[in-house]
């Protein structure tokens, strides 16, 4: 009511999914305390599991279900990856850190979401034996978009992308259309800096 409703959140299957997977449970066991607080919160490695309320605004503005392919980039603790799998959509999700992604694969399948299918690799390269994909999302935030993500979004598909550094971030919807793409600026976020080859 206080994190999500107030700000927008309308959508009633994002909802059901905010109040069903078990947001504490994706957290390391000191920092349990915390998994409900308006605020990003530590995993390890120097990485950390987003706001409550972003990975709804973004589970919302993504806008996916039954059917949809999704290309997370950057897994982290597996939360958002399970927000989008009980949605209904078919979940590729790529972490670079291994000890991250043995963690979340994990706590996915303990959960029931065992059906995302994790992969540690470099995000940036994203996946393309995999490609197209309905929908792309990133949860870091690299200087630029890299082009290999932008190259296999589906056509009519659509990507969320925070850029910029560590003082101000974007987030910016891109949207597919044949060879053109095209942009809009959503809010100002601030994720964890993207790693790997952001020119890939």
């Amino acid at each position: 009511e206080q994190q999500i409703i107030r700000r927008h959140i309308r959508v009633h299957q994002v909802l059901d999914a905010m109040r069903t997977v078990p947001r504490h449970l994706f957290i390391p066991e000191a920092n349990r305390d915390l998994a409900y607080r308006d605020g990003p919160v530590g995993i390890g490695r120097g990485q950390t599991i987003s706001q409550p309320y972003l990975v709804a605004y973004m589970s919302q503005m993504l806008v996916v279900g039954p059917g949809i392919r999704v290309l997370e980039i950057g897994t982290g603790s597996g939360y958002q990856s399970a927000i989008l799998a009980h949605l209904g959509a078919e979940v590729h999700s790529i972490e670079i850190i291994p000890e991250l992604a043995q963690r979340a694969a994990t706590t996915l399948k303990t959960l029931g979401y065992g059906a995302v299918q994790l992969h540690v690799a470099d995000g940036c390269y994203g996946l393309p034996d995999q490609a197209p994909f309905d929908r792309i999302i990133v949860t870091a935030a690299p200087a630029k978009i890299p082009p290999a993500l932008s190259n296999q979004l589906a056509i009519g598909g659509s990507m969320l992308v925070p850029t910029g550094d560590r003082k101000a971030q974007t987030l910016w919807r891109t949207t597919r259309r044949k060879h053109e793409w095209a942009q809009d600026s959503l809010s100002q976020v601030l994720f964890v800096p993207m790693t790997g080859d952001v020119n890939a």
